[in-house]
């Protein structure tokens, strides 16, 4: 399985037109958040609209400079994750949208603590199903990092990512964590066993792909994720 990661759009539609190539080569997209400009909360409905445009199969969150009433954008469009886990094709996939409290003065900023809430569901899924299989196939999208990862990095001496957010990919260890928001982030890592990519800001042209196939047990693996631009 093909998955097109991008994030951080930032209503800058024509880079979604120049990966015209690469949606068709993707089985799914996978979406961080930031759909609108910084300080323009109403580009955000035509870089949906754009990006739906693109592929039938999306999943999404909200970024920090999308407001969170734009939350019925995405669910009308069926592309949300946020607070909820869907099934794809075996893969399990929950999301946690908005930045963390920084400055106030973006759309959707929240405590760590509220971020990571969103995720809740998932850990009430395993717990009444008795099922702890269920992390192997979980990707989790968040458009906040995790902290101390390459993905969080705004440069050497500065991590802004959540440290409970690390926390908890540390102690349950799902497959993949996709994240955005730090622009200089643009990284993959591993947090544990979990591979953490942040693509960076499509509003530069980055992007990446993450590459998965099932092993013999029926779960998921990943064979290749990589960063790409389209410089």
């Amino acid at each position: 399985m093909k998955l097109l990661v991008l994030s951080d759009l930032h209503a800058a539609n024509e880079n979604l037109d120049k990966l015209d190539g690469e949606f068709q080569k993707a089985d799914a997209v996978l979406f961080a958040g930031d759909f609108a400009e910084c300080f323009k909360p109403k580009t955000g409905k035509g870089a949906l609209e754009k990006l739906c445009s693109k592929h039938e199969t999306i999943f999404a969150v909200l970024g920090n400079c999308d407001n969170e009433d734009f939350m019925e954008e995405l669910e009308a469009q069926d592309i949300s994750v946020e607070k909820t886990i869907v099934f794809h094709e075996g893969l399990a996939i929950a999301g946690s949208g908005g930045g963390e409290k920084f400055t106030g003065k973006t759309e959707f900023e929240r405590t760590q603590e509220e971020l990571l809430a969103d995720f809740d569901i998932v850990l009430n899924s395993v717990e009444q199903s008795g099922d702890e299989s269920l992390w192997k196939n979980l990707i989790l999208i968040s458009h906040n990092p995790p902290k101390d990862t390459k993905c969080d990095a705004v440069n050497e001496s500065l991590h802004a990512g959540s440290q409970l957010f690390t926390d908890f990919i540390k102690e349950h260890q799902p497959l993949a964590v996709i994240c955005g928001h730090i622009h200089e982030g643009c990284g993959i890592d591993k947090i544990g066993e979990t591979v953490v990519i942040n693509p960076g800001p499509l509003l530069e042209g980055h992007y990446a792909w993450l590459e998965l196939s099932k092993d013999s047990e029926g779960f998921y693996k990943i064979d290749n994720a990589e960063l790409k631009n389209l410089a």
